[in-house]
């Protein structure tokens, strides 16, 4: 699988939530995408898209999410993100079909959880937002990168504990 556009990721989770008749919000996709894009690193050792975390204040961010859907506040999205392409909006979205069973996977795992219980995740001691955090001693406004290294070493740990719970 191949590195996805960040945008369609978003896309997959608000056309999922869509499909299921949920309301998904900006910080549900924030997270999922990141908790996504850790699983991928994790798992496979790859990253699932091309463009970094950055440790905010509320945990981690991947800044063009934020910017994409964060007129919304904290309402639903009611629409995936279009994308003008010679002239002609198109929405960016997963065709790889190993993309979409892992997403789907993700997506199967948290959908259940609100955006504030998805950031608490994200945002515990030990975790890469928080590693990052105390790097950058907690200025908010510098956008500090998580290492990609950070976040496959915390999600194939956390592989490693649920591997472990199944034996």
């Amino acid at each position: 699988m191949t590195v996805l556009p960040t945008v369609s990721v978003a896309n997959f989770f608000i056309g999922k939530a869509q499909e299921e008749g949920k309301t998904i919000t900006p910080m549900q996709v924030l997270k999922l995408v990141y908790i996504a894009h850790g699983w991928h690193l994790g798992l496979y050792d790859k990253p699932l898209i091309g463009e970094a975390a950055q440790a905010w204040k509320y945990g981690p961010v991947i800044p063009s999410v934020y910017h994409d859907f964060k007129h919304y506040g904290r309402n639903g999205i009611d629409r995936q993100k279009a994308m003008l392409v010679e002239g002609q909006p198109i929405i960016p979205t997963v065709t790889d079909t190993q993309a979409q069973e892992f997403l789907s996977a993700v997506w199967n795992a948290y959908k259940h959880l609100d955006g504030w219980q998805l950031s608490a995740i994200t945002h515990q001691e030990g975790t890469p937002w928080s590693i990052t955090w105390e790097k950058c001693g907690g200025n908010h406004f510098a956008g500090y990168p998580i290492a990609n290294a950070d976040i496959a070493q915390h999600y194939a740990e956390l592989a490693k504990q649920r591997q472990g719970s199944r034996t």
